[in-house]
């Protein structure tokens, strides 16, 4: 039998001095289904596109699927199947202490937010924070793209 695919993550608000790189890559993602327990989400980075297939095992942890599909079967799913608004951000990546962080700076309905995540081994991995970084918000599903779509950061009271 193979070994499930997992996808463990700690995200964090990000402060005005976090050190943005000159280019970033355009991303536009929809979702199939986006429920508190599983999600079906198609992306386009650029020029190419995933489908990809989540579900939660725990609050850091997720079991992940993601396939390449053709960019304009992803176009057609997100213009005719995806929730709406669709998230719309320019991800940016940063190297910090043996870390790679993806910083998303949000466009559209959720702009204003910016989000770094960093992937890790094992939930428990210790790893030293850039001085960036704001507060942690691994654990609040306000912040997961999936709920960005249904209450979209303009909508919060900041």
């Amino acid at each position: 039998m193979e070994k499930i695919k997992l996808e463990i993550e700690r995200k964090f608000l990000v402060k005005d001095n976090w050190p943005q790189p000159a280019t970033g890559m355009h991303c536009i993602q929809g979702y199939i289904s986006a429920n508190k327990q599983k999600i079906v989400r198609v992306r386009i980075i650029d020029d190419k596109a995933w489908l990809t297939i989540k579900a939660l095992k725990t609050a850091l942890t997720r079991i992940e699927y993601e396939y390449e599909i053709p960019l304009d079967d992803a176009k057609i799913l997100l213009e005719n199947l995806c929730i709406k608004p669709l998230i719309e951000k320019i991800r940016f990546i940063v190297s910090e202490f043996d870390n790679k962080w993806e910083i998303d700076e949000f466009r559209g309905e959720n702009s204003g937010l910016i989000v770094a995540e960093v992937e890790l081994k094992e939930e428990d991995q210790l790893i030293k924070l850039p001085d960036w970084l704001g507060d942690e918000v691994s654990h609040d599903p306000k912040y997961f793209n999936s709920n960005l779509v249904i209450n979209p950061y303009k909508n919060w009271e900041n």
